[in-house]
This record gives structure tokens, sequence and C-alpha cells, in this order.
């Protein structure tokens, strides 16, 4: 652990200098991914390491959030709806075409392309029985690790537009960055997706519409570390076991992913169209990347970070209530089905 926090400290330190954006996230991608495939000891990276980042991230958003948004749930809830189907009708036709073209399983193919979480795809997938884990795996990562890389380039024109804080680290901030952690912990006893994420922000604003509390502001090295916590993490994503999958394999992953940036791209300009924002606020809302990924982006480019939260929180919930219990419902109407024509062939 104290090698990959070196390496992620070097890295972010690098990116930073070079003006990269989110440089305390890609560095510590980059630089802990590459070392795996050169260094052969063993790199770790502690997932409650990953999860404080991700609770910092959601403790800031929660902190700074709009309450303004929730009174235009209404409105906001159809275009939510919409650019979902979209996204996840795209993901099953481009899911389609690349099992056709890797050859390899319709359901394996879904799996790898459907913008959820990937210990929850995983789990799925272990539960349907389903053989190409790795597969899965890799498909889910890849995708991950070229929208963090490629989408703040995509956004990087509106970086420079965050103005600098001048805001000391105070013990209010860190009283509730332990609170939120505390009840995360609780929420991911009962199962809620994206725990240590969605539980800061609920906590925040709950405290702001039920309390007199003044929020405190926020320093810049708390984002900083968030990044760094999370980007470390993902750095270790990457196997160079996955490497050695079929190059058809290889290649779809990366065509699945290009195709999805390019679905959230084109699906971004409706609903810049539609609520009249700016092009950054709707790539990060509609992109298939991770949630805190998409948020810390957006904090750094000055999008309207509440937007992009309610957004990337809805796909999530839409996901892992809607999508994955349609599919297990009618991967086991399909099951039925065979075993009924089996047993009336015989």
């Amino acid at each position: 652990m104290l090698k990959v926090l070196v390496l992620s400290l070097i890295g972010g330190y690098i990116f930073s200098l070079l003006h990269i954006p989110i440089p305390w996230m890609l560095g510590p991608i980059v630089i802990v991914m590459l070392a795996q495939f050169i260094y052969k000891g063993p790199l770790k990276w502690s997932g409650q390491m990953r999860d404080l980042g991700v609770v910092m991230a959601g403790t800031v958003i929660g902190v700074q959030f709009n309450i303004d948004l929730l009174g235009m749930m209404s409105s906001i809830l159809f275009y939510m709806i919409t650019l979902n189907i979209i996204l996840i009708g795209g993901s099953i036709g481009i899911a389609y075409l690349t099992g056709k073209w890797a050859k390899i399983p319709m359901k394996t193919a879904i799996l790898g392309a459907i913008p959820g979480g990937l210990g929850q795809i995983i789990v799925f997938a272990e539960e349907e029985k389903v053989k190409e884990i790795g597969v899965i795996s890799y498909f889910q990562v890849i995708r991950l690790l070229l929208v963090v890389v490629f989408v703040p380039f995509i956004v990087a024109g509106q970086v420079m537009s965050k103005q600098p804080t001048d805001a000391k680290l105070t013990i209010s901030l860190v009283l509730l960055i332990a609170l939120a952690w505390v009840c995360s912990h609780l929420t991911e006893r009962i199962h809620l997706p994206v725990a240590f994420f969605i539980t800061p922000i609920i906590l925040l604003i709950t405290l702001q519409l039920t309390t007199p509390m003044t929020m405190p502001k926020v320093p810049g090295i708390v984002m900083d570390v968030a990044q760094l916590l999370i980007g470390a993490h993902i750095g270790l994503m990457l196997k160079p076991s996955m490497i050695k999958l079929p190059g058809r394999v290889l290649i779809g992953g990366i065509f699945s992913a290009f195709a999805l940036i390019a679905l959230a791209f084109g699906s971004s300009f409706l609903m810049s169209f539609a609520l009249d924002t700016t092009l950054a606020t709707s790539f990060l809302s509609t992109a298939p990347g991770g949630i805190d990924q998409m948020v810390l982006l957006a904090d750094a480019v000055n999008a309207e970070v509440s937007l992009v939260s309610m957004f990337q929180m809805f796909r999530l919930l839409f996901i892992f209530v809607l999508i994955i219990p349609l599919m297990k419902m009618f991967y086991g109407w399909r099951e039925k089905k065979g075993i009924v024509y089996t047993q009336e062939s015989s």
C-alpha cells in the first residue's frame, strides 16, 4: 500500500505540473496501472481507503448541493428516465454488435456493456452462473478507464473556469466527513447502492433542510485527497492477466467503451437543449463512468455538480432497481422455457 501511495503522489504531482485535468486522480490511475505491468512485486490498495475517498467526495457534494433542484424533480424526472432508456437501449445494441464480432455470448456482452457498478454486475453474473466473468470484468474496467481518461479532455476547455478557494480545513468539515463515514457503513449493511457516495449526500441535504446549521467551506485539498484515494484504486483494477484474453475480446471491449462514450455525448446534446445546461454538465451527467469520478470531474470544471450527481445516481438506481431485476426475470423465464422445450422433445 505504501508503494501504491508513493506512486500515486508521484503521478498526481507530475500530472498537476502538466496542467492535466483532475491530476490527482488521473495521475495515480496512469502511473499505478503502468507500474503493474513493469513491477512484478505485490501492489495493493485497501478498499476502505477508496471508500473514504468516495465518502469525502459525497460529503463535499452534499455540503454544496443545490437544494432548489429538489423542487424541480418532477420536471427533471422525465428527462432522467428518457436519457436512461436511450443509454440502456443503446448499450444492448452495442452489446449485440460486440458479441457477434468478438464471438462471446449475448448475455456476457450485455453484462459487460451495461454502465452499472462493477461489483454489482459481477455478483449478478455469478448468480446467473455466467462463465465469462473475466470478460465481463475486462469490459467494465476498460470502459471505466477510458471514460475517466478521455472525458476530462473532452470537457477540458472549461477547467480554468473553476475559481480557486482560500478556504481552510475546519473541524466541522472533518466531523461531517466522520459522521458520513459512520452512516455509510450502516446503509451499506442494508445494501443501499453506492452507499458510500449516496449516504453523505442524503445526510447533508437532510441536515440543511432540518437544521439551521451553516455548511462549512471546502478547501481544494479535500477533493485532491479524494481524487488520489479513488485514483489509486482504479489504477489497480486493470490486471495484467486481463490482457491475456483473446484479441477480438480486447478490441471488442475498447469498441464497446468508445461506442458508449459516443452515445452519451450524443444524448448530452438532448439534455443540454432540454434543460439549458452547459455541454460539460450534460455530458458528465450522461457519461457511462463511475459516479464518484464524474462528480469529481464536474467539480474540477465548475459544472453543475448537483445536477451531475442526481443524473448519475438515478442511472445507477435505474439499473439496480429496474434493469437487473428485469434481466433476472427474463433469463429465468428463458431458462424455464428451455427446460420445458427439452422435456417435450424428450
